[in-house]
C-alpha cells in the first residue's frame, strides 16, 4: 500500500510479488591466489568473480616487493581492475537468465593472458576479453547505478564458524519510503536500463523475475590447508570490488594484521579514470601516475570494510576507520 500509494510516483508492487519471492542458495565462487583459495558471492553479484580476476592477473607480479601503496603497486593493481571491470561489464548478470562463463573468467590460462596486458604504463579504456567464444554475445554497457549505501559484517565465533555478510538497499533510504519501521530498496537501478547495444542482448538487462547485478562482495580466504585465514567485506557500491581486493593484498602480499589492512589509502580503478583517496597519501601519487599515463580523480572514497583474520595466536579484527564500526570480541 505504501509503494502503490507514495504521492512522489506510484509504484506497481503487488502482495503476488511477496508472494511468488524465493531466497535462491547459490555456490560459492572460489580462485586462487598465491596458494590461497579466495571465495565469494557469485553471480548476480559480480563481486567474487572480480575480486578472483583482480588478484589473478597479479599472480605474475611480485607485490611482496612492493610497498605499500607506492605508485609502482598502485599502477598494478589499477590496471588488473581496469581488466576485470571490463569482463564484468559484459558478461555478468543473473546466472538464471544469462550464462556467465564463470569457469572462462576464472581460468588461470585466460587471467595469465589477460595479465599481459599490464605493461608499464596505463592502457587505454580496457575491453572486455573473450574466456569463452559461446557466450560472446552477451554484451553490458555497464551504465547501471551502483550507489554506497550498503553495510557489511564480519563474524567469527569461538566454534570457528564464519559469517561475511553484505547488504544493501542501494541509495541513501533506499526508496525513501518506509513501512513499519523497514526502509524498502531501489534495487531496481542496479539493472542496465539500455536492453540491447549494437543489436546484441545486455546481460544485465531489465526482466520480469531477474535479480540485478551488484557489486556486493563478502569473501573468506583460506589458507592451502582449507584454514579459514580472512574474512572480509565492505560496502561503497562498484568501488567495493576494489576495496576488497586491495585488503587481501595487503594481509596476503604486505602481510599487514587486519586493522591495517582495511586502514590502507583506497584506489580505485573501474575501466576509467584511477581513483585516489583524497587528503591520504594515496592522493600524493597523483603526479607519479600520471606520469605512467593514468586519468587521476582525488575524491573522498567512503568504504566500511570490516575484516577478521585468523592467526596462531588468535583472532585480529579490523573496522574502517572511514566509518562508525567498530571491532569487538569476547
Amino acid at each position: 500500500a505504501a509503494v502503490r500509494r507514495d504521492p512522489r510516483g506510484p509504484g506497481v508492487l503487488t502482495r503476488a510479488d511477496f508472494a511468488r519471492y524465493r531466497a535462491v542458495e547459490r555456490p560459492a565462487v572460489c580462485g586462487p591466489y598465491r596458494g590461497y583459495r579466495i571465495c565469494g558471492m557469485g553471480p548476480p553479484s559480480s563481486g567474487a568473480i572480480a575480486v578472483a580476476q583482480i588478484l589473478g592477473h597479479l599472480e605474475g607480479f611480485d607485490l611482496s616487493k612492493l610497498a605499500p601503496g607506492s605508485a609502482r603497486a598502485v599502477h598494478l593493481i589499477a590496471e588488473s581492475s581496469r581488466l576485470a571491470f571490463a569482463d564484468r561489464n559484459r558478461y555478468v548478470g543473473d546466472a538464471d537468465f544469462v550464462p556467465v562463463p564463470i569457469r572462462g573468467l576464472l581460468d588461470p590460462a585466460y587471467l595469465r593472458q589477460r595479465s599481459r596486458l599490464i605493461g608499464p604504463k596505463a592502457m587505454a579504456k580496457a575491453v572486455a576479453g573473450i574466456p569463452d567464444r559461446q557466450q560472446g554475445l552477451l554484451r553490458t554497457p555497464g551504465d547501471a547505478a551502483e550507489y554506497p549505501s550498503t553495510t557489511h559484517l564480519s563474524i567469527v565465533d569461538a566454534q570457528g564458524n564464519a559469517l561475511s555478510m553484505t547488504t544493501s538497499i542501494e541509495f541513501a533510504f533506499g526508496a525513501q519510503i518506509m513501512v513499519r519501521g523497514f526502509l524498502l530498496n531501489n534495487q531496481l537501478t542496479d539493472f542496465s536500463f539500455v536492453p540491447r547495444d549494437e543489436g546484441r542482448p545486455v546481460a544485465n538487462r531489465v526482466q520480469p523475475g531477474k535479480r540485478p547485478r551488484s557489486s556486493m562482495s563478502p569473501t573468506m580466504v583460506f589458507d592451502p590447508m582449507g584454514k579459514l585465514v580472512l574474512v572480509v567485506g565492505s560496502p561503497g557500491g562498484s568501488r567495493i570490488i576494489g576495496y576488497v581486493a586491495k585488503t587481501i593484498v595487503g594481509v596476503l602480499d604486505w602481510k599487514l594484521d587486519a586493522q591495517r589492512a582495511v586502514a590502507l589509502p583506497h584506489f580505485v580503478n573501474r575501466n576509467g579514470p584511477t581513483e585516489l583517496e583524497r587528503r591520504t597519501s594515496a592522493a600524493q601519487l597523483a603526479p607519479a601516475l600520471r606520469a605512467l599515463g593514468h586519468t587521476v580523480r582525488l575524491r573522498g572514497l567512503n568504504s566500511g570494510l570490516h575484516a577478521i583474520q585468523v592467526t596462531k595466536d588468535g583472532l585480529i579484527g579490523g573496522a574502517d576507520p572511514r566509518r562508525e564500526g567498530l571491532a569487538l570480541g569476547d
